[in-house]
């Protein structure tokens, strides 16, 4: 993997509040405007936050055009994937190198919008480890509907999280999620799906792990550009909660957490990076 940095000078400066991780997969579309937005939100709303992209062995030229933004903008940085590895993948690789206090992540068609991240800010200031956006806590914060068959595989895949893995919440999937630091950097070395699935998996890790999750509501939009196929990777998905439940029934999560004794090892020293842009 490689991290391209925004390093100009040899004045280093804090690490950040805020970490935005981006996953991108063939985004040249649209990742102009998606960047547009996120920066606008952070200058406005005047968070010290870094965003980074993650492009997932792209074969257009959405790396290309991420660096040319990072010329412009210094808390912008690139990460690349060694090839396309899946959004869950993605999502691991930039939140293990984020060094915000709080870290998140966001779909790149920004389906919830930036401005909503606030509402993830304040769930993990008042106490949450792990704050993930819903869909579903309140309908009339839906600006764009889903059609009516995505809703119905959407409802059959969170039946099945519940039943398999025993996940209680309204909404697994929805592409947005704040996390503290430290939390993330445990959950996320334990996560093996690296596709759709991965968001039950980090979930059920967390609650194994005993962190406190809270739910909130957030402004969403379907966007009809999705690439996920519900016939195809619904299929997928569902295997991977078998997968989830098997691993957790030959007790290899609880494996895993044991032997890390120690969680506090496993966390990554925040990295300094230079350029960073101060809080006002």
């Amino acid at each position: 993997m490689e991290f391209i940095s925004n390093e100009r000078s040899h004045d280093v400066m804090a690490p950040p509040r805020l970490s935005i991780v981006i996953p991108a997969y063939n985004e040249s579309a649209r990742i102009e405007a998606t960047l547009a937005r996120v920066l606008e939100c952070v200058e406005t709303r005047h968070w010290d936050a870094e965003i980074l992209v993650v492009d997932d062995g792209s074969t257009d030229n959405t790396a290309a055009i991420i660096q040319q933004w990072m010329a412009r903008h210094p808390q912008l940085h690139l990460v690349k994937n060694p090839g396309n590895r899946g959004k869950g993948y993605s999502v691991r690789n930039g939140l293990l190198q984020a060094a915000g206090e709080i870290v998140m992540f966001t779909d790149a068609d920004l389906s919830a919008p930036i401005e909503e991240a606030t509402s993830l800010i304040e769930a993990i200031d008042a106490g949450a480890d792990v704050a993930i956006g819903s869909r579903w806590l309140d309908k009339q914060k839906q600006t764009v509907h889903q059609p009516m068959y995505r809703r119905f595989f959407g409802r059959c895949f969170n039946w099945v999280t519940r039943r398999i893995i025993g996940l209680p919440f309204k909404d697994t999937q929805c592409g947005f999620k704040a996390f503290r630091r430290d939390a993330a950097q445990v959950i996320f070395r334990l996560q093996t799906i690296e596709r759709w699935g991965f968001d039950p998996e980090i979930l059920y890790i967390a609650r194994k792990l005993k962190f406190t999750i809270i739910e909130v509501p957030v402004t969403w939009g379907h966007d009809e550009r999705s690439r996920i196929s519900y016939l195809k990777d619904g299929m997928k998905m569902l295997e991977e909660m078998a997968e989830i439940r098997t691993n957790s029934i030959r007790g290899r999560y609880d494996q895993a957490i044991a032997a890390m004794r120690d969680t506090s090892n496993m966390v990554t020293p925040q990295v300094e990076r230079a350029d960073h842009v101060e809080a006002r």
